[in-house]
C-alpha cells in the first residue's frame, strides 16, 4: 500500500505549480483582453460615426468650432502653436519617424518588428483613405477655420494615423525595454503626441470634434491590433 505524500512535499508541488498556471493564465487573458479591447475601440468609431451621419453631432461639432474661433481671435499666438503640434501627424513628419523607430527596432529587436512598424503604418494610410470617401463628409466652413484644407473630414487622418503610428511604434519600442517606468514613459510619450495632434485640428477649425473622436478610436484600435500581433510573431522568432 503505497504511503501518501508528506505535507512537505504538495507544498512543493504547488510552489513549482503556480507560476506555470499563471503563466498559462496570463498567456490566455492578455489576447483575450486585448482582443475585447480592440472590438469596444471600434464599436466606438461605429457609433461616432453613426451619430455622425444622423446629425446628432452636429450642435456639439458646431459649438466647439465656434469656440476655438474665438479663442484663436483673442489669442493669436495659440494658432501658431496649434499649428506646429498638428505637423506632428502630418504624412511628412509620420513618414520619417516611422522610418527612424523601423531602424531602431531592427538594430535593437529584430527585422520581423520593423518589417511589421512599416506594414502597420501603411495598412493605416490605406484605411483612412478608403473610409473618408466612404463617409464623404466635408470639412467645416472655411471661414471658421484657420486656413483652408482640402480634403474629405471624417474620419480626421491626423487624428487616425497619429494615433495608429505613434502607439504603435510607441508599444513596439517600449517592448525593447525591461524597466516598468521606461516602458509606461514611451507609451505615454506616445499617447500624449496623438492627443495633441487631434486637439490641434480642432483647434484649428480644420476638423469637426467628432471626427477627430473617430479618428482616435480607429486609431487606437489599429495600434492595439498591431501591437499583439507584433508580440505574438516576435515570441515565435
Amino acid at each position: 500500500m503505497s504511503s501518501s505524500p508528506s505535507p512537505s512535499s504538495l507544498r512543493s508541488r504547488l510552489r513549482t505549480m503556480a507560476p506555470a498556471r499563471l503563466k498559462a493564465l496570463r498567456t490566455l487573458w492578455q489576447p483575450l483582453a486585448g482582443g475585447l479591447a480592440v472590438l469596444l475601440l471600434l464599436l466606438a468609431f461605429v457609433l461616432v460615426a453613426s451619430e455622425m451621419l444622423e446629425g446628432d453631432t452636429h450642435a456639439i461639432d458646431m459649438g466647439l468650432l465656434r469656440a476655438a474661433k474665438d479663442f484663436r481671435d483673442a489669442h493669436p499666438v495659440f494658432a501658431h502653436v496649434m499649428r506646429d503640434l498638428s505637423g506632428l501627424g502630418s504624412t511628412t513628419v509620420l513618414t520619417l519617424v516611422t522610418l527612424a523607430t523601423a531602424g531602431y527596432l531592427r538594430m535593437t529587436a529584430s527585422r520581423t518588428a520593423a518589417l511589421l512598424v512599416l506594414a502597420s503604418s501603411g495598412g493605416a494610410a490605406i484605411v483612412v483613405s478608403v473610409l473618408k470617401p466612404a463617409f464623404g463628409r466635408l470639412r467645416p466652413d472655411a471661414a471658421l477655420a484657420d486656413y483652408a484644407a482640402s480634403g474629405l473630414s471624417f474620419p480626421s487622418g491626423h487624428a487616425s494615423m497619429s494615433a495608429a503610428v505613434f502607439l504603435t511604434l510607441g508599444a513596439l519600442t517600449a517592448n525593447t525595454r525591461s524597466r516598468l517606468g521606461e516602458r509606461l514613459y514611451i507609451l505615454g510619450i506616445a499617447a500624449f503626441a496623438a492627443l495633441l495632434v487631434g486637439l490641434s485640428r480642432i483647434a484649428l477649425g480644420v476638423h469637426w470634434a467628432s471626427d477627430v473622436l473617430g479618428g482616435w478610436a480607429l486609431g487606437t484600435a489599429w495600434a492595439l491590433a498591431w501591437s499583439m500581433l507584433a508580440f505574438r510573431i516576435m515570441r515565435k522568432d
